[in-house]
């Protein structure tokens, strides 16, 4: 399995978002990215982690970062998660989870004593140059965004 590590070139893409417009990391460069992998919009461990990021983005935006979201859903579903939980950056959709390949977000993973292949939570920080400063592979859905905003030096919203 593919892991990045920092000093890495981040593999570019093109997403569709949940209003089904195409988004390419290469759009950003110039800027800091926060690019996080989950399992499932509107799970419980999901909702947890991005309503963290969407109550962090004043903290996040005002260091500098722009944080996108990654998952297999599909743009509708995605659109439904934004809604439902006032979710305030893109959501991205990689319903054959090719880009989850290429960062090794995907893979292997215990889930109830059984061993299945999925997404593996994940959360990648770019730089303004795209290359990987930080990639933390298997992180928990509670508490991630504030250890990672203390990783990163940034203060509480």
């Amino acid at each position: 399995m593919t892991h990045l590590e920092p000093g890495s070139v981040a593999p570019d893409f093109t997403l569709l978002d949940q209003d089904e417009r195409p988004v390419s990391l290469s759009d950003f460069r110039g800027r800091r990215v926060i690019l996080y992998f989950y399992p499932a919009a509107m799970t419980p461990g999901c909702t947890t982690q991005a309503c963290d990021f969407r109550d962090s983005m004043a903290s996040l935006q005002g260091a500098g970062y722009t944080v996108l979201g990654l998952s297999r859903d599909e743009p509708a579903k995605l659109r439904q998660f934004r809604e439902n939980d006032g979710i305030t950056f893109p959501l991205l959709s990689d319903p054959d989870h090719a880009v989850h390949e290429a960062y090794g977000a995907w893979g292997e993973k215990q889930n109830y004593g059984k061993t299945i292949t999925g997404v593996l939570r994940s959360t990648f920080v770019l730089d303004e140059d795209g290359a990987v400063r930080e990639a933390l592979y298997n992180v928990k859905a509670t508490g991630h965004v504030a250890r990672l905003r203390k990783t990163l030096g940034v203060d509480a919203a």
